[in-house]
């Protein structure tokens, strides 16, 4: 059986004993590395390739959710756990914004953790109760006003869609953006299905009609 490799990164090393001592008890888990900070973190992906980076939030030298981001550019295949004790709005949203795929607190039950850890393997999302519901309860508000033009697309598509309105191939776009082709592969599929078009040339036309581009 191939085990999930996960990087755990928190400020804290008491802390990240305790959760190397409490995932070392699943055998479908192995940790392969630990970081202090979000700048550690990175060099870590880079050199261990983690499956799932369990990331603490507020960390010295560069945060966990600057940290998430760049992850997703440098190593897609990583997928983020957040993992910690602030379940602000801000926070929780800062980071699935970031690109995290689960949301968990610091009080949350082992087991708990390894379904979230599991999930993140998979590419599935897994998101704590309280934390879930507030994702909703944002959702809800967000369908109840209406979204204007730049409201339609997020602040990354409307990037990609910008140098695509300038004839920008995927490749140019994902160097200019400093993206993974694939990724700048699902931004432009992403901005035909909120345009409602189906190339590349109709989407221009729509921005600009618009006033996106």
């Amino acid at each position: 059986m191939t085990r999930i490799r996960v990087l755990l990164v928190d400020d804290q090393s008491l802390f990240r004993e305790g959760l190397r001592a409490v995932l070392s008890t699943d055998a479908a888990i192995e940790v392969v590395g630990e970081a202090g900070n979000g700048e550690e973190a990175l060099a870590a992906c880079g050199a261990l390739r983690p499956d799932v980076v369990l990331m603490d939030v507020r960390m010295p030298v560069l945060d966990g959710v600057s940290a998430t981001r760049r992850i997703q550019v440098q190593h897609p295949r990583t997928r983020v756990v957040m993992l910690t004790t602030f379940d602000d709005d801000e926070a929780i949203f800062e980071g699935l914004r970031a690109g995290a795929v689960g949301y968990l607190l610091k009080d949350a039950a082992a087991a708990r953790l390894g379904d979230a850890i599991r999930a993140a393997a998979r590419g599935e999302s897994f998101l704590q109760p309280s934390v879930a519901s507030k994702v909703i309860a944002e959702l809800s508000r967000l369908r109840a006003r209406p979204a204007g033009p730049k409201e339609l697309v997020s602040a990354r598509e409307l990037e990609v869609l910008q140098l695509l309105g300038r004839g920008a191939s995927n490749k140019e776009i994902a160097a200019a953006l400093f993206l993974a082709e694939g990724t700048v592969k699902n931004h432009v599929t992403n901005i035909f299905e909120k345009l409602g078009v189906q190339s590349r040339a109709e989407a221009a036309i729509r921005a600009k009609e618009l006033g996106l581009i």
